[in-house]
């Protein structure tokens, strides 16, 4: 059998921010788009479906690789040209969103096709990708993409996170809307990243699904992290949210350092838009995205501590012990390897 193979490029850098729902990645794509050369936080499902066929065996490496780089290269070739790119002013990857909207209304009437790789070669830009909980995924990514690849892996609290993940467990199944990569299971479809823990899915309620989620990938995530950065020249960051918030430049600067780029006026900006710093880890900005997946503003006069003890209360009353205690374990472990709430106060 042939072997799959694509070894030319256009794309020299591309970013993913990634991490759970919930995380704080749409702040951070935000951000990074903001930077000089970065383009448009824009999503790549295509990549993502490659990397659960081969996660679920159905595609072998060599045209996973192939695929991942044939992708990441379209998407620059595109965007360049301004195909591909969102217009829709009100969603969050839209060019109206972005602090220089004219590059990409002047990209639609300027030269395109064979003039592109020379563009792309003049501009140096770096494809911006918002994915979905990828890194414990990511073998086709960095096989393709080696050190032209950066991974910025955003971790939050649990407590923060659960909400938004429960409301997500709703809706998963026997949703039209939903386009991840499912799998037959005893007549069921089960999205990709259940596979391997099916029963403890299926026999729970969808908080108790969201605790299993949070689990299950976030010991996935760490085991992977590690064998990455062994295995691959791989460029992670893992910024936990709430230390960025609180104190964030010094997380910009590694961003801008690890991509090669530099922090612009509207760098500051959009850190500005978003209240950053804070000087409390839920003083975020009230949009009506945000309060639909859970977001709540902080209560006057409370410490973190006490925050994270208000949303804490409101979980457990859809638990049993069991879940109960994975919750309380998954709320130390994050607060003694990333955020201690106890220290900010």
């Amino acid at each position: 059998m042939n072997t799959i193979s694509r070894k030319a490029h256009l794309a020299e850098k591309i970013v993913f921010v990634d991490g759970l729902p919930g995380c704080g990645k749409t702040l951070f794509s935000t951000l990074i788009a903001s930077m000089d050369r970065v383009e448009l936080l824009s999503y790549t499902y295509e990549v993502e479906h490659i990397c659960a066929l081969y996660y679920l065996d159905k595609i072998p490496i060599d045209a996973a690789k192939a695929m991942v780089s044939m992708q990441t290269d379209l998407k620059i070739y595109n965007t360049m040209m301004g195909r591909d790119v969102n217009f829709r002013p009100t969603d969050l990857s839209s060019v109206f969103k972005n602090h220089n909207p004219s590059r990409y209304l002047q990209r639609l009437f300027g030269p395109g096709d064979e003039k592109v790789p020379e563009m792309i070669q003049q501009e140096n830009p770096i494809l911006n990708f918002a994915v979905h909980n990828l890194l414990s995924y990511s073998e086709p990514i960095w096989q393709a993409l080696g050190g032209r690849c950066v991974f910025i892996e955003v971790v939050r609290h649990p407590l923060y996170m659960v909400r938004q993940q429960a409301l997500n467990m709703r809706h998963l199944l026997g949703n039209v809307r939903n386009f991840t990569v499912y799998y037959a299971y005893q007549g069921r479809e089960l999205p990709y990243y259940i596979y391997g823990w099916e029963k403890d899915y299926l026999n729970s309620n969808h908080m108790g699904r969201a605790i299993h989620f949070i689990d299950k990938l976030t010991h996935r995530t760490k085991k992977s992290r590690k064998k990455l950065k062994e295995k691959y020249p791989a460029k992670i960051i893992t910024i936990p949210f709430e230390k960025f918030v609180l104190n964030p430049e010094p997380w910009v600067q590694k961003i801008a350092d690890a991509l090669g780029t530099n922090i612009l006026d509207s760098t500051r900006k959009v850190m500005s838009e978003q209240n950053i710093p804070r000087n409390m880890v839920a003083d975020g900005i009230d949009i009506e995205i945000y309060k639909r997946c859970g977001w709540v503003p902080t209560q006057e006069g409370t410490t973190e501590r006490d925050e994270l003890e208000i949303r804490r209360e409101d979980v457990v009353k859809e638990l049993n012990s069991e879940l109960i205690s994975v919750l309380d374990r998954l709320s130390s472990e994050y607060e003694q390897e990333f955020w201690n709430p106890d220290e900010h106060n």
